[in-house]
């Protein structure tokens, strides 16, 4: 957990209650440093006060949001008026609690933000996605663009694999272990066929090529060009 709050005494009464259900506890008393640890460190909520000194609480919650880290975030503030509220959430917290407050209503809501985001990171695994390509790894069909794409299940496999690596350069060494199972080269264009095959249904009907030939060293999945 991240504790980021100006007021020592609330923070270490915070820190000591979440310390004692278990948890391990990181404490900041400025929003400059606060945002140093969200964005150096990972962390699995974050307790951030509002109004702070050197860089405020919502700056650095919409910082955050901005560089992508979804991090579960509870917004604390002797600010509860309804505009408020909606002003911190708007930002991209999670939820908001008002001062004073009891330590296991914030207990309480840190954990239920920490079981949502749980069960997020649970569905993301069961999905992969580049662009408007998507791949539902439990059902095993792939959509581009709402339209559904049959593969065949190495095309399938190779597809994934590109996907969980996707703005690398994947080798033609990677893909023959990991896609066939081989550790040694076949002197075959298996590869090539089955590359060939998958950019036919994957990029041949939309305007934006997703799978790129990077000459002499591989392929890579990506947006961009």
């Amino acid at each position: 957990m991240l504790i980021v709050e100006d007021d020592k005494d609330v923070s270490s009464y915070i820190a000591k209650g979440l310390e004692q259900a278990g948890h391990t506890v990181d404490q900041s008393f400025d929003g400059k440093e606060g945002l140093y640890l969200a964005t150096t460190e990972t962390y699995d909520a974050i307790v951030l006060d509002r109004m702070l000194p050197k860089v405020d609480g919502l700056t650095v919650l919409r910082t955050l949001r901005a560089s992508g880290i979804k991090t579960p975030v509870l917004v604390l503030s002797a600010i509860g008026e309804v505009d408020d509220r909606v002003e911190g959430l708007n930002a991209g917290g999670d939820d908001y609690l008002v001062k004073p407050f009891a330590f296991t209503e914030l207990r309480a809501r840190i954990e239920a933000l920490m079981r949502r985001a749980d069960g997020e990171r649970q569905e993301e695994a069961t999905r992969l996605s580049v662009a408007d390509l998507e791949l539902d790894l439990l059902r095993r069909e792939a959509h581009r663009g709402g339209k559904k794409i049959d593969l065949q299940p190495r095309e399938f496999r190779l597809l994934e694999y590109l996907m969980r690596h996707t703005g690398q350069v994947v080798t033609r060494t990677m893909l023959l272990e990991a896609v066939w199972g081989y550790h040694f080269d076949p002197q075959t264009n298996v590869i090539d066929v089955h590359i060939s095959r998958l950019r036919n249904k994957i990029d041949k009907h939309f305007e934006v090529p997703l799978l790129h030939t990077i000459r002499g060293s591989g392929y890579r999945l990506d947006a961009a060009p």
